[in-house]
């Protein structure tokens, strides 16, 4: 009885922390998420406009570039402080106030944002 009560417990305390990302499917989903809001990580904040426009500094390099979604992947063509990052579909994952993008439509490394 002691164990179940103390699993149970920890499951409550822990449920939401423990949530999986959720992959994001469609574009109207996405903007949904990320429309007025700021992607950050240390030294990283973008923003990504719902008309296709990624903007923000990353370091203290400007960084600029365009976005679509295609084939229920986020596309991105990226230049950071004047170096070209090139084009790549990501998988989106968002989890409460996290957003994930893993580069090669899945398949390559992650990155994860808060939203603020």
């Amino acid at each position: 009885m002691r164990v179940w009560i103390v699993s149970m417990v920890v499951s409550v305390l822990a449920g939401p922390a423990l949530a999986d990302f959720a992959k994001i499917s469609d574009e109207y989903q996405f903007v949904e998420v990320v429309d007025g809001k700021t992607l950050t990580r240390p030294l990283i904040k973008l923003e990504v406009d719902p008309s296709g426009g990624i903007s923000g500094m990353g370091a203290r390099w400007e960084v600029t570039g365009n976005w679509s979604w295609r084939d229920g992947y986020f596309c991105r063509d990226l230049n950071w402080g004047g170096s070209d990052l090139g084009y790549n579909c990501q998988e989106v994952q968002v989890r409460n106030d996290r957003i994930r993008f893993t580069s090669d439509r899945g398949n390559g490394d992650s990155a994860t944002f808060r939203l603020r």
